[in-house]
């Protein structure tokens, strides 16, 4: 039978007392009680993203983290676990996403060309950032491939 390692958030809350984190926009973003109780390990699979890439970013020394804004909702649990663990906290950057027609995000799982395949298709580079130069909750851009 599968097991799962749990982060209880009251428990994990109570400990570290208000914490929060600041997107580099300078709003701040409360870690809040609303939160799930967050699965960081099982049996099956080992260890969580979540756990894994706070980990992984304090072992490395990251400062800075510049991610979509697809995983804003995941940086309140990163913000607790790294309070909990007693490491430091990078500074965030959302950025607006790029999406396709049918309104997902362009990855490579879903067979979405390459940032050098859409600058080779003729997109300059001043577009790209036109595009992505939105701030976390604007409305995500729609990538039809045309410029």
């Amino acid at each position: 039978m599968p097991c799962a390692w749990r982060l209880d958030v009251q428990a994990a809350l109570a400990s570290v007392g208000d914490i929060g984190w600041r997107d580099t926009g300078g709003r701040l973003h409360p870690v809040t009680a609303q939160l799930n109780d967050a699965v960081i390990g099982r049996k099956d699979i080992g260890f969580s993203y979540h756990l894994a890439v706070v980990l992984d970013d304090a072992a490395q020394g990251i400062t800075h983290v510049i991610r979509g804004d697809d995983l804003i909702s995941s940086t309140g649990l990163h913000r607790l676990l790294q309070a909990v663990l007693g490491l430091s906290s990078p500074v965030y950057l959302h950025h607006a996403m790029l999406l396709d027609t049918r309104g997902e995000r362009l990855a490579k799982r879903n067979g979405a060309p390459s940032l050098r395949e859409i600058r080779t298709s003729g997109v300059s580079a001043d577009t790209l950032r036109r595009l992505l130069s939105g701030n976390a909750g604007s409305a995500p851009m729609i990538w039809t491939g045309i410029e």
